[in-house]
């Protein structure tokens, strides 16, 4: 049995370092486009449900895959900005404002499909921002690769004022909530805290 994180993220393979020593990663390709009138917590659970499906699926053996999506919300629902122009608009949306992130997360052990789905909420408050610092911002590159088109864990701290919730939701992966449901519904699969045993020099 294996441990697989069904994301190529870099910031949720460091996070589930935390839980886990050893784990492989897998990729799968799904729709991540969200419907504008979509509740933010069922798009973002969803998104990491068919993640972990799909990665799911492709195993011949039992193994616990988990999946993840973050989804930004303010008046409108924010992925993933697709080009400069989309991640600005976000970013002019978000700017002085409070917006909640949303990351949801999906457990299932292939061969058995036995699953757990949950969400953890953050609010963010952003800076005020000028079309300057904004374009100042996305010509580092962070804004492609992430929903709401911010980081907070790089560039992206600069533009946030203050945050009411888990930091590591807004990164990804609420890796407390998730050490949690590990333990209640898949003690078979032991996290670090669990065993007892510390990081290995």
């Amino acid at each position: 049995m294996a441990i697989i994180l069904a994301s190529q993220s870099p910031r949720r393979r460091e996070l589930l370092r935390l839980l886990y020593d050893d784990f492989k990663t897998a990729s799968a390709s799904i729709n991540e486009n969200i419907a504008k009138d979509e509740d933010v917590a069922v798009a973002a659970m969803s998104l990491a449900f068919q993640k972990a499906f799909a990665v799911a699926q492709a195993q011949t053996e039992k193994h616990l895959i988990i999946g993840a999506d973050t989804v930004v919300s303010a008046d409108a629902v924010f992925g993933k900005p697709r080009s400069a122009k989309e991640a600005k608009a976000m970013l002019r949306a978000l700017a002085g404002r409070k917006h909640q992130v949303v990351s949801g997360v999906a457990i299932v052990e292939s061969t058995t499909n036995r699953k757990c789905v949950f969400y953890h909420r953050t609010e963010v408050i952003m800076r005020p921002l000028d079309d300057a610092q904004i374009d100042a911002y996305i010509a580092t590159g962070e804004p492609f690769d992430k929903a709401g088109g911010y980081g907070i864990q790089g560039y992206g701290a600069l533009l946030v004022e203050a945050i009411n919730g888990d930091y590591y939701t807004v990164m990804g992966l609420p890796v407390a909530r998730l050490d949690d449901v590990l333990g209640r519904y898949f003690a078979d699969y032991p996290t670090r805290l669990a065993l007892g045993v510390s990081h290995a020099d």
